[in-house]
């Protein structure tokens, strides 16, 4: 396994082969997170196929520069490409000649790269196309088509988010641009050079990061399936295959066999605005860089138009890319936005190795569901959102519900949350049982990167969070007046980076309780957190805030925060259980805790 020190002004990232860890300022060991001489670190993030590099970590050439922020500088009030980009640091090639290069430490030879980079909108919006030139040990290779057609949305603007002119603040700034590598694989060791060159139009190529990946060879077609092209699918991407798949999945469902997607990029955009139902049924495509499903859907969309997939009892989906055309989030609006999957059943479903993009959450509910081993990115809402749907059903009660070895980068909210509501009348029953695990989310351009919202015996364990631009790393408390309070959590294992963004007073941790217009004005927060590390927030480490909180803390560590290690606002009601827990690297003139609530927080241990 790959080792090597790291150094960034807010901490590296690297994405090892089988093993995601963030070490700022320390030594990199495959499939843990270090910081010596501590010997009980956690082991956090999920196990993936590709080794992630940032940028910033390469060598510079003509006259590139690194752009960052790092703890203790003034806390942000507005996204910027630094907020948004994943250790808080990119790399800005903005004159012919400029150049970063970066080394493949996969340790295997990679035949593909997802190059995640920003490119300036249209004066007007609607993004540009641009091409940034790729070299492979020094010698030109070929030209990776950049775009930036589906980032750079306008918060608050008057006419829609992706007008720029019309005074609204400038975030989504980034793409992740997965490619094939033309010509051999690049062999482990290797160096890859991101360079503007004179073919190179776009003022400005801010990059953050690329993975290398071994991508295998497509899966073949399973013995007594359905091929979807049997039924009229076209994999060329020339004409509609909603239809046919649906044709497909139904004669499967009839037949009691499995649906084959063979490789192909097919187009689903029937006017019919009907979504893809694969309830009951074993849905499989050749792998996630194979078979791509690809919504085109008109923009601006047809009112009550879906394109979501839906996943129900008895459902397994697996090894296919979800992709959309869509430019802002707005389900069933003219942004084009939609659900990746919206998963419901109470017998239970299976999602396994897919990758959504551009698309909207991941919608997951039901009974005893797991979605597992996929990605998402670029998203306009959630990453994984484990619910009861809002609305009270046997199909949608968001029991037993895991979410287990994901990746999400650049997601549009909450890059993994659980959210329990309780309805208009207050008597949806509570989310119970979610357990995410292993995950790692990545830069969400907006809210958290976990959140536990309501619910009971939640399970958040050995997760990685990077680099969370508007919010906390990790919110614990309720969702909205309607939502369920949060009866009992147990958070461990985490490793959670960064965090205190720029959308109000946001920290590390932020620890709350239902508000005084809530259905639950009375009810505490039950929280434990044990064991989990708690680094380079940028504003205090953890906040317990209004109004009513149980929080026990046992063998945390809070590290380098740019403001308190741990801070109990003002108006909290309600006990502390804290031992074994350590802050260290505080900045000149800040404290290892403030409790602002003496009388009314007490804190034992």
């Amino acid at each position: 396994m790959y080792r090597r020190a790291i150094s960034a002004p807010c901490g590296a990232l690297l994405l090892a082969a089988c093993a995601l860890f963030f070490l700022p300022h320390d030594e990199a060991h495959a499939g843990t997170v270090t910081t010596h001489p501590r010997p009980h670190t956690p082991t956090a993030g999920a196990t993936t196929p590709f080794t992630t590099v940032e940028a910033e970590s390469g060598k510079l050439g003509g006259g590139a520069r690194v752009r960052s922020i790092s703890p203790g500088v003034p806390e942000p009030t507005a996204a910027s490409l630094e907020t948004e980009a994943s250790g808080y640091a990119l790399v800005e090639l903005k004159a012919t000649g400029d150049s970063v290069t970066i080394t493949n430490t996969s340790g295997k030879s990679a035949n593909t790269l997802v190059v995640r980079a920003s490119i300036p909108d249209a004066p007007k919006g609607g993004g540009i196309d641009a091409s940034l030139d790729l070299y492979v040990n020094g010698v030109q290779r070929q030209a990776i088509p950049l775009s930036s057609k589906q980032a750079w949305n306008y918060r608050g603007a008057t006419t829609n988010p992706d007008d720029p002119n019309a005074g609204g603040m400038p975030y989504r700034f980034y793409n992740e641009f997965p490619l094939w590598v033309t010509g051999a694989p690049i062999p482990a060791g290797s160096t890859i050079t991101l360079k503007k060159d004179a073919a190179n139009t776009a003022a400005v190529y801010d990059v953050d990061s690329v993975d290398f990946e071994n991508v295998a060879a497509a899966l073949k077609q399973p013995a007594g399936s359905l091929s979807v092209l049997d039924y009229g699918a076209d994999p060329k991407f020339g004409t509609d295959s909603t239809i046919a798949i649906q044709n497909t999945v139904n004669a499967a469902r009839t037949q009691g066999k499995s649906v084959w997607i063979p490789p192909g990029k097919y187009l689903t955009n029937s006017l019919a605005g009907t979504p893809l139902d694969f309830t009951g049924v074993k849905v499989q495509g050749a792998g996630m860089w194979y078979t791509t499903l690809y919504r085109k859907v008109p923009l601006p969309t047809p009112d009550g138009w879906r394109s979501e997939i839906l996943v129900g009892s008895g459902t397994t989906l697996t090894d296919v890319q979800i992709d959309a055309n869509a430019v802002w989030r707005q389900v069933r609006g003219d942004g084009g936005s939609d659900y990746g999957i919206n998963a419901s059943g109470a017998g239970g479903w299976l999602v396994d190795r897919i990758w959504t993009r551009h698309t909207d959450a991941n919608w997951l509910s039901g009974t005893n569901g797991v979605i597992e081993n996929s990605r998402t990115a670029d998203s306009y809402g959630d990453g994984f959102n484990v619910n009861n749907s809002n609305t009270a059903s046997p199909d949608k009660l968001g029991k037993n519900i895991t979410v287990r070895n994901n990746f999400a980068r650049n997601t549009g909210d909450d890059s993994f949350a659980t959210y329990s509501d309780a309805g208009t009348g207050g008597t949806d029953p509570q989310v119970d049982g979610t357990k995410i695990l292993n995950n790692t989310a990545i830069a969400p351009w907006w809210a958290n990167g976990i959140r536990i919202a309501g619910g009971s015996h939640i399970q958040v364990r050995n997760n990685l969070v990077n680099s969370v631009s508007s919010n906390n790393a990790m919110d614990i408390g309720v969702f909205g007046d309607t939502g369920n309070p949060l009866l009992s959590a147990t958070v461990s294992g985490n490793v959670l980076i960064g965090g205190g963004g720029w959308n109000g007073v946001r920290h590390g941790v932020h620890i709350g309780s239902p508000a005084d217009t809530s259905l639950f004005p009375t009810a505490y927060t039950t929280v434990t957190l044990s064991d989990n590390v708690l680094r380079g927030s940028l504003n205090a480490g953890l906040s317990i805030d209004t109004a009513r909180d149980h929080v026990t803390l046992t063998n945390n560590t809070i590290d380098h925060p740019a403001k308190q290690g741990i801070w109990i606002a003002a108006g909290v009601t309600g006990t502390g259980v804290f031992s074994g827990n350590t802050v260290k690297n505080l900045l000149p003139g800040q404290v290892a805790t403030q409790n602002d609530s003496p009388t009314t927080f007490t804190v034992t241990g």
